[in-house]
């Protein structure tokens, strides 16, 4: 079993840090990526990955320079270096400066994956005697599976009715559309729906659709044959193959690749596919549910994602509420997870302080569930009394920040869309080409910039 789940990539190279970003993502690892020196400190402190995959050449600071800063505050974080400039004294250097293992580009991504499975069988319990360490690890299993693990329901109005639909939709074959906000934990959803269908002794598969690249989308979903296009040096099962008399669940569906689109509806009005390099057709029976934080409609009304799909996938729709829509169950959800951090961290946190209370209570958490639990687990942790103060909660918390607050315009980015919209003749892809963005950017900067019906 790999021991690490979360990795930080700092390298300047943007097109193959995405390559790496998508490959390990794949891996079920959570992947955060940056460029630069500063950004890479904030990202450390903030969450603690246990490995950094950093290269040696950056514009600013070289990587060395990082490995000395990482191992000196954070000594018992992986880092593994990578350069195109391979030569034996930097590899030296890295090792003696405290750099688990070097490789040198161009390598193939299981080539690190090794590396980082290496170093996952050493990082043993055993070895595990500094406190730093300990805390490292059990962030992680915070992160990971005691949020799975320990979900509580909330109470309010919104969360019952959800937990309505979960009961009545969970023992039917029909395709579920789960709705919501980012955080709001909308594959916990789909979890729970899965454990309460027929399906519920087969595999629960969830595919990020936001990193599935065009080229590989078919291979990804449908698998391949030994041979099939350059590259396939293996037979590949892909993920409906994977989710076979279980549940399938397609997170992010509003990013999926239009070519793709066409396949998974012919697919779900079938129930077969064939393999990328075969004529064999595959049969399967699995449970799909699917799950957006984007206008889906808009997007079938401007003509980036098909309506026969839409119509489709959506023959049940959830609704997941956000916390500041059930801000009676904010405190429920705090002192849940304080136990659990108490739990995992080895603490004994009693309470939060009533003005602490307040202020978290009062926040319009934009990032929902999951940024609760993660600014929950670090009070926990850096707590040093019997109760979380307000003292140590961030200074942003402090302001009773509006979901209507406007953000500042900038008129001359809003003018560049509005006659991009012009020219394409309001056709979204067209017109993010025409910018140079993807779709999900330009949709974010129509909702900005308030052009949705213009």
């Amino acid at each position: 079993m790999i021991y690490m789940k979360s990795i930080l990539i700092i390298e300047d190279d943007l097109t193959f840090s995405h390559l790496l970003k998508v490959w390990f993502t794949k891996k079920n690892y959570i992947v955060r990526t940056t460029t630069n020196f500063s950004d890479a400190k904030k990202r450390i402190f903030e969450e603690l990955p246990e490995v950094v995959i950093c290269d040696l050449r950056l514009p600013k600071v070289n990587g060395i320079t990082i490995l000395e800063w990482i191992k000196s505050k954070y000594p018992d974080i992986v880092v593994i270096m990578m350069t195109g400039y391979a030569d034996i004294q930097s590899a030296v250097t890295s090792i003696k400066l405290g750099a688990y293992d070097y490789i040198s580009k161009p390598f193939n991504p299981e080539e690190l994956f090794d590396k980082i499975n290496e170093a996952s069988k050493q990082k043993t319990p055993q070895k595990e005697s500094k406190k730093k360490e300990k805390i490292t690890d059990k962030i992680s299993t915070v992160n990971e599976s005691n949020f799975e693990k320990n979900y509580i329901k909330g109470s309010s109005k919104a969360y019952q009715q959800l937990y309505d639909f979960v009961d009545l939709v969970a023992p039917t074959n029909l395709i579920v559309l789960i709705r919501g906000e980012s955080g709001v934990g909308k594959e916990h959803v789909a979890r729970m729906i899965h454990e309460k269908s027929k399906y519920a002794s087969g595999p629960f598969v969830t595919v990020d659709c936001g990193v599935i690249s065009k080229e590989l989308a078919a291979s990804d979903f449908f698998g391949h044959i030994k041979g099939a296009f350059t590259g396939a040096i293996d037979n590949k099962t892909g993920y409906f193959m994977s989710a076979n008399k279980g549940t399938l669940f397609l997170d992010e569906i509003g990013n999926l690749p239009v070519n793709i689109q066409v396949q998974l509806l012919r697919v779900l009005q079938e129930n077969k596919f064939k393999q990328v390099g075969s004529e064999k057709e595959i049969e399967v029976d699995i449970r799909i549910i699917t799950a957006t934080n984007e206008d889906v409609d808009f997007a079938v009304n401007n003509g980036y994602f098909r309506g026969d799909l839409y119509h489709r996938i959506s023959e049940f729709i959830i609704d997941v509420p956000s916390l500041r829509d059930s801000k009676n169950d904010i405190q429920l959800y705090l002192r849940h997870f304080l136990k659990v951090s108490n739990s995992v961290l080895k603490k004994n946190i009693l309470d939060y302080t009533p003005e602490a209370l307040d202020i978290l209570t009062e926040y319009e958490w934009p990032g929902n569930i999951r940024e609760l639990k993660n600014i929950v687990c670090r009070l926990t942790l850096i707590a040093t009394g019997d109760y979380i103060t307000k003292e140590i909660i961030p200074d942003h918390f402090r302001s009773k920040l509006s979901k209507k607050i406007a953000l500042p315009i900038n008129e001359e980015e809003k003018l560049r869309i509005e006659n991009a919209l012009r020219i394409s003749i309001n056709n979204i892809p067209k017109a993010a080409s025409i910018l140079g963005i993807d779709t999900k950017t330009l949709f974010v900067k129509l909702k900005l910039y308030d052009l949705l019906n213009g």
